[in-house]
């Protein structure tokens, strides 16, 4: 009975952004919608404010643990870790479920946002913080919001709509120059072939394919972020706190006095 409502909450929350984006309404319905979406940005900011500096990795919520992608993505979160970076994620399953499994596997920070869906995901059982989130664009701003660098690994389209929000967001300065690694040269291929094509035909600048790094290494994933954003933005290593089992972040230990978005 209590999952059948909240799956009933799940869907109305769903609908409630669909009917949004399907033209103007009554003003007030606008302006309610508003007041809840700014609602859910507070509680938010409230809860993930003291996280430290994030890499968030995006991919695939379809792949299970046997799968090749899953345990590469894992050893992604235990690298990033490992730097005292904080591994955010969409906090669902597959490649998500991964990056934070290494993270939290390895004394590292597992932090998710994780979308509200009727069928589909929970928060994933490897995560110290995550919030839940009805919105898909509030979901996709918080993502970008605290991160340092983005891992893309293998994923479907909404992988590449969170990619190309990142990319885009970089190429208009709207946030800082932040590392953007493709992981997966073969996956990737194509669509690295395709954006080269479209800065030699000039509709994006050349300057623009250096704001992607494409590698199927660990190892240059890390000197790339090293390089990029370590010693760019000026971070501190982060150590860990641990609090009746919990890793806890020691903020104290951190330089992370920038404002993005």
């Amino acid at each position: 009975m209590q999952d059948e409502s909240k799956r009933n909450l799940n869907s109305f929350y769903l609908s409630e952004e669909r009917d949004f984006l399907d033209g103007p309404r009554s003003r007030f319905e606008e302006l309610w919608f508003t007041i809840k979406v700014q609602y859910h940005f507070i509680r938010a900011f409230r809860k993930l404010h003291f996280i430290g500096p994030c890499v968030t990795v995006f991919g695939s919520a379809r792949f299970d643990e046997e799968n090749e992608n899953y345990k590469m993505a894992e050893e992604v979160g235990k690298a990033l870790s490992k730097m005292g970076f904080a591994v955010m994620t969409g906090g669902g399953p597959g490649i998500m479920e991964a990056a934070n499994k290494g993270a939290y596997l390895n004394n590292g920070y597992s932090v998710g946002c994780n979308i509200i869906l009727p069928f589909e995901q929970k928060p994933n059982p490897y995560l110290h913080k995550w919030i839940n989130i009805p919105y898909f664009f509030v979901r996709k701003f918080l993502l970008l919001k605290y991160s340092y660098a983005f891992v893309v690994m293998p994923g479907g389209i909404g992988t590449l709509d969170e990619l190309f929000e990142a990319l885009t967001l970089i190429q208009t300065k709207m946030i800082h120059h932040f590392p953007v690694v493709l992981f997966g040269k073969e996956y990737h291929k194509e669509l690295y072939d395709h954006i080269k094509m479209m800065s030699e035909r000039e509709s994006i600048s050349k300057e623009d394919m250096n704001l992607l790094f494409l590698t199927d290494s660990v190892d240059e994933m890390q000197e790339h972020r090293k390089e990029h954003a370590v010693k760019r933005f000026g971070l501190i290593e982060k150590k860990w706190k641990r609090n009746g089992g919990l890793v806890k972040p020691d903020i104290k230990e951190h330089d992370y006095g920038h404002s993005f978005l």
